[in-house]
């Protein structure tokens, strides 16, 4: 792997007009030491850099990625839309069709508003749901990411029932006294939770697999006991499948699950790699939305035409290919077996969560099942592993506390270098 000159120029000239440099902060690297990679193109498994590297990459523009980068069927349909021009600010038919499209896919969504990102998906969401209910509060779950909006913002409190904390200057105290934080798969504290808020909670929102602390699953019953919660209460249950959705199973982790929420936030594969996110549930709930109902949201870009094109071309294809899914989990399952065979033969037994085509490797010998069991991990330990994978032609999400990604473009051979990469890496890590 060649040093990269060019990359590091980019990133002290960046600094001058970009904060930190770059313009989503785990793109900096700080969690693993070092300074980025300016990438310059990406095809099937491969980004190129700036200075020529090549890397098999496992984040595929963190999800949407799922048939690879530039995916053929992809391209063409931006290539068709781009002469009719790039925005209308009016209606389309690309619209209603994808529209018509995520409801025959997705359990939850009877009716679906597209917007331009997960972040305005939940944000919107968690809007339509107070105005639903009539009520002010949410609650969410430690170590869970929903975007940046003020609401999402907020640590935990000291003890199961008190209220959270701005996580971040800017967001106000009054944002925080409506949201309520409880540790990821402990049903209890959200059961405590609600019985101290008795009426007082529109929602509650959550990854129904985590990835935004790595990849936790929910724990058996954590989901269902949920579901049971808000429909006794009259509560609002929004999953958020950004990250999920069309890639756990064509009708994301509520399908592979089998517990079906009242709302769902989308991302990612819907807009095939373009800036796009959704959000969608019941009709009754979704009538409530502008024009039709008085909770507003507007949008110029919502539904753009290039957008709405890339994501037809890829949900299309998933629909009428679910062998798709069989085959990213058998190649993830290799990948993570791979893994595991490297730590018996190197004597240690770090954590793998997995989940069909979405993995971590926490740097912990203890099962992790929430932020605090995640915050175990060793992270010193992941940004020597981190580094020497991508001193080796291997790029992995610069943090350990994101999943990564498998993509149809990696191949057996694919699997087979990383396996052995992964050995090195890992062998190199220990020894420092």
């Amino acid at each position: 792997m060649k040093i990269a000159p060019i990359s590091e120029e980019l990133f002290q000239r960046a600094q001058h007009s970009i904060p930190g440099g770059v313009n989503s902060p785990v793109r900096a690297f700080r969690a693993v030491g070092g300074n980025p990679r300016f990438m310059v193109s990406a095809k099937g498994p491969y980004m190129y850099d700036e200075d020529g590297n090549r890397y098999m990459e496992l984040i595929n523009s963190w999800g949407p990625m799922i048939l690879g980068h530039a995916a053929e069927i992809v391209q063409e349909a931006v290539q068709q839309a781009i002469p009719q021009s790039l925005s209308f600010g009016a209606p389309t038919r690309k619209e209603i069709e994808i529209a018509e499209l995520i409801v025959d896919m997705v359990p939850s969504i009877e009716k679906v508003r597209m917007v331009n990102s997960g972040t305005e998906a939940t944000m919107s969401a968690v809007r339509v749901a107070r105005g639903y209910t009539g009520r002010n509060k949410m609650i969410k779950f430690e170590g869970c990411y929903h975007g940046h909006g003020d609401s999402f913002l907020i640590a935990a409190g000291s003890g199961a029932i008190t209220l959270g904390v701005p996580d971040s200057p800017g967001v106000t105290q009054g944002v925080a006294a409506d949201t309520l934080t409880a540790p990821f798969n402990d049903l209890e504290a959200v059961k405590t939770l609600v019985e101290a808020n008795k009426n007082q909670v529109a929602a509650i929102i959550l990854e129904p697999v985590a990835g935004n602390m790595g990849l936790v699953l929910p724990a058996p019953g954590f989901l269902q006991g949920l579901r049971d919660l808000c429909t006794k209460e009259g509560i609002v249950l929004i999953f958020d499948e950004v990250m999920t959705g069309f890639r756990l199973a064509p009708g994301g982790a509520q399908q592979l699950f089998g517990v079906t929420p009242d709302m769902t936030t989308l991302g990612k594969i819907i807009g095939g790699g373009m800036p796009v996110g959704a959000y969608g549930g019941k009709k009754e709930i979704m009538n409530f939305v502008a024009p039709a109902g008085p909770v507003y949201q507007a949008g110029t870009l919502s539904g753009n035409p290039i957008a709405m094109s890339a994501g037809m071309a890829m949900l299309q294809y998933l629909q009428a290919h679910p062998e798709v899914y069989t085959n990213l989990e058998q190649t993830t399952n290799k990948m993570v077996n791979g893994m595991k065979q490297n730590m018996q033969e190197l004597g240690k037994n770090f954590t793998i969560n997995h989940v069909g085509s979405m993995f971590s490797i926490f740097f912990t010998e203890q099962p992790v099942t929430d932020f605090e069991s995640a915050k175990a991990s060793d992270t010193a330990m992941f940004g020597r592993y981190f580094n020497g994978m991508l001193q080796r032609g291997i790029y992995l999400a610069p943090s350990q506390y994101e999943s990564l990604f498998v993509s149809t473009a990696i191949t057996d051979e694919l699997v087979e270098e990383y396996i052995k990469v992964n050995r090195e890496a890992l062998q190199e890590a220990l020894q420092q």
